[in-house]
C-alpha cells in the first residue's frame, strides 16, 4: 500500500507531531518553533510534595496534548481526541483512521518501546509518536524524535498505548479535522495569541511554584538540599531535574533554544525589532540550563557535593529566573502593529 505520510525529524515529540499532522493536512507554513510557540509550549512547574520515580516533580512542559491542541485552536482547526477502555476499540478505532488514510497521534509510554535506546527506557507515559499506515500486523510509526521511521507490532502498539501508572495514556489518539486552507494572517494572529498566552503563564502571580518564579524558588530550594536531604538524596533529586530537562522532551535548554527559533520567525510575520533582541535573551537562557545541567551531573555523579557546589547550581537557576522573567516582560510589553 503506497503512503503518501511524510517523516519529519524532530527537536521534541509533541512539537513533532503537531508539526507533521499539520504539515500533512496541508499546513505547509507550520514549523516545530512556530507549533511550540503558537501552542505556548515554554512551561516550569516544581512539585514537591509529588513524586515520581521517588524524587519531586519537575515539569518543563504543559500537559500532554496541549501543544498540539491549542495550536490547533488557534489556527481554526478542529481536533478529534479519543481515549479507550477497551483495547480492541482502540485498535479497531485506529484500523478504520488509517483505512480512511488518517495518520493519527499516538500518547505512549516509553519503557516498551523495543526502538528506544534501553538507557532511555522508563516509565514515563507523556511520549508522542504517528501511526500512519498499516502493513499486515505491523504499523508504521512516525517518531518525530527519530531520524527515520520504524514499525511496531499489533502487540507492542497496545503494549505501549495502555501503559499503566502517571499520564495513562489510555489509547488515546488525536488528529486535525481537514478544513479550509490556513492563511497566513491566520498564522500571524496565532503568533500573538501564543506569545501572550505564555507570557501570562510564564509571569503568573498565584503560585510560587510555577513558571519564572518557581524556577528562582527551585533554585534557592537546591541550595539547602544538601543539608537537608544528604549527599545521595540530593544528588536523585538533581537527577531528576537533569532527566526531566534534557531526556524528557529537551525541556531545559532545549526548549529555550526552540522559543527563540519561534520568535526570529515570528519577526517574518511581525518585523518587530524587539522580537529578535528577545530570541538572544531565550538563547542565553538556554545556555544556562545546558550549564546547570552539567553542574547538577557533577553533583549526581560525585565529582562535586560541596555546599559551595550545591550554591553554584541553585544560583544558575536563580540567574536564568531572572533572565527569563525580564523576556516575558519585554514580550509583554510589545505593541503589536
Amino acid at each position: 500500500m503506497e503512503h503518501n505520510f511524510e517523516h519529519f525529524q524532530s527537536a521534541h515529540c509533541e512539537n513533532g507531531v503537531t508539526r507533521s499532522l499539520l504539515q500533512n493536512a496541508g499546513v505547509t507554513q507550520i514549523t516545530e518553533p512556530l507549533a511550540f510557540g503558537i501552542g505556548a509550549g515554554l512551561f516550569f512547574v516544581y512539585l514537591p510534595f509529588l513524586k515520581i520515580n521517588n524524587a519531586p516533580v519537575i515539569a518543563f512542559r504543559p500537559m500532554p496534548g496541549l501543544v498540539f491542541k491549542r495550536t490547533c485552536n488557534a489556527l481554526g482547526i478542529n481536533v478529534v481526541r479519543k481515549k479507550f477502555s477497551s483495547k480492541k476499540s482502540a485498535q479497531e478505532y485506529l484500523d478504520e483512521c488509517l483505512k480512511n488514510g488518517q495518520p493519527v497521534g499516538c500518547q505512549v509510554g516509553v519503557y516498551y518501546l523495543p526502538y528506544f535506546p534501553k538507557e532511555y527506557r522508563f516509565h514515563f507515559n507523556a511520549h508522542n509518536l504517528i501511526v500512519y499506515g498499516k502493513e499486515g500486523d505491523n504499523y508504521l510509526i512516525s517518531d518525530p524524535i527519530m531520524e527515520l521511521t520504524t514499525t511496531l507490532s499489533s502487540y507492542e502498539l497496545e503494549r505501549v498505548r495502555f501503559a499503566k501508572g502517571a499520564l495513562a495514556p489510555n489509547g488515546q489518539l488525536y488528529y486535525p479535522k481537514a478544513g479550509p486552507i490556513v492563511t497566513d494572517e491566520q498564522i500571524k494572529k496565532a503568533i500573538v495569541a501564543g506569545i501572550k498566552k505564555n507570557t501570562s503563564h510564564m509571569l503568573q502571580g498565584v503560585m510560587p511554584l510555577v513558571g519564572a518564579k518557581g524556577i528562582k524558588y527551585t533554585g534557592n530550594r537546591i541550595k539547602n538540599w544538601r543539608d537537608k536531604y544528604g549527599l545521595q538524596k540530593a544528588g536523585l533529586y538533581l537527577a531528576q531535574l537533569v532527566r526531566m530537562q534534557e531526556e524528557i522532551g529537551t525541556g531545559g535548554g532545549g526548549f529555550r533554544y526552540i522559543y527563540a527559533a519561534f520568535l526570529q520567525e515570528a519577526y517574518a510575520y511581525h518585523p518587530i525589532d524587539e522580537l529578535l533582541k528577545i530570541s538572544e535573551a531565550f538563547t542565553a537562557s538556554g545556555d544556562l540550563w545546558r550549564t546547570a545541567a552539567v553542574q547538577a551531573a557533577g553533583i549526581y555523579k560525585k565529582r562535586l557535593g560541596s555546599q559551595a557546589d550545591f550554591n553554584t547550581m541553585g544560583n544558575y537557576l536563580v540567574e536564568i529566573a531572572e533572565l527569563e522573567k525580564n523576556a516575558f516582560i519585554a514580550l509583554k510589553n510589545i505593541k503589536w502593529h
